[in-house]
């Protein structure tokens, strides 16, 4: 399994929600206690999109804007425009507070008609959480805008197409098509000059590396060295190490252990597996140089930050 595969599957809580709406000018809305990361793509007409009481950023048709919490955020047919209602809690309601009426449904997970000169939003909401979900999220600022393409485009088309039917199966269809559009935007944001990836992303467009890096994620809990992983790409181990080091950030075995310490801080928080259960999982047989390895990088005990989480 790829390394951005393998984030994504583990920083997933929930399934994704996916929502279309329609608005004719003028139109606002602000999103107030927002998911840790949301996908929001113009379909047909204009939009501005801006986090707090920062610039707005414009979106014509086909663009994406990914968002990570926890800030705010509104979208709007123009940057003057004052918004009409606010989204809190999964609710609607006025500026003043009062809760406002429901938008009216044209389709399913659909808010408005199809009218002359309307905008079309479609709007996706990742419920990420965990030491996994952080790492994903560092690939991205907090507002990232991946202009309209080819392969965007087409995948905007069959989720949005996707959106207004509601058939056995339709949210797992739905999520899956949201994953596609995530996985396209956010490769393609990592192309652009203004993006600044993390090293480990960087490193998968080489074939050893990104090969080395596979391997880790795939078998965390193996007792990998620096010399097998060398011969599993097929590099000697000094040119691997230095190699690997230099593209990645950190040598081979770093990596490991900081890998490590995320899949232990994940299953510390979300599972009831005992301390030495989870050493074994992620690729200890001693549960105390387990306990040693996660304080350092955590600065807790594992029975601790269990206990705060």
């Amino acid at each position: 399994m790829d390394v951005l595969t393998d984030l994504l599957r583990r920083a997933r809580a929930h399934d994704a929600m996916v929502r279309q709406l329609i608005q004719r000018p003028p139109w606002a809305i602000t999103y107030a206690d927002t998911p840790p990361l949301t996908v929001a793509a113009t379909l047909g007409g204009h939009a501005s999109i801006r986090l707090g009481d920062g610039a707005a950023t414009r979106l014509t048709a086909g663009d994406i804007a990914l968002v990570t919490g926890p800030g705010g955020y509104t979208i709007a047919d123009d940057p003057a425009t004052p918004p009409q209602y606010v989204i809190r809690d999964g609710r609607k309601y006025l500026p003043t507070g009062a809760p406002a009426d429901p938008h009216p449904t044209s389709a399913p997970r659909t808010y408005g008609a199809a009218l002359s000169g309307a905008t079309v939003m479609l709007r996706g909401a990742y419920d990420l959480h965990g030491d996994a979900a952080s790492r994903l999220l560092d690939l991205l600022p907090s507002l990232a805008v991946v202009p309209a393409g080819p392969r965007t485009r087409a995948a905007l088309d069959l989720l949005s197409a996707e959106a207004v039917h509601d058939e056995p199966g339709q949210d797992a269809v739905l999520a899956r098509l949201l994953d596609l559009v995530l996985v396209i935007a956010l490769r393609a944001w990592c192309t652009r000059p203004e993006a600044t990836p993390p090293a480990w992303y960087r490193a998968l467009a080489d074939p050893a590396i990104g090969e080395a890096l596979r391997l880790l994620h795939e078998d965390p809990a193996h007792r990998w060295t620096v010399a097998s992983l060398a011969a599993k790409v097929g590099m000697s181990r000094a040119a691997f190490a230095q190699r690997f080091t230099a593209l990645a950030g950190r040598p081979p075995l770093g990596y490991l252990t900081d890998w490590r310490m995320t899949l232990a801080a994940d299953l510390l928080r979300d599972t009831r597996q005992t301390v030495a259960e989870v050493a074994r999982r992620v690729g200890y047989e001693d549960p105390f140089a387990f306990s040693v390895a996660f304080k350092r990088a955590r600065g807790r005990t594992p029975s601790a930050w269990r206990g705060s989480s």
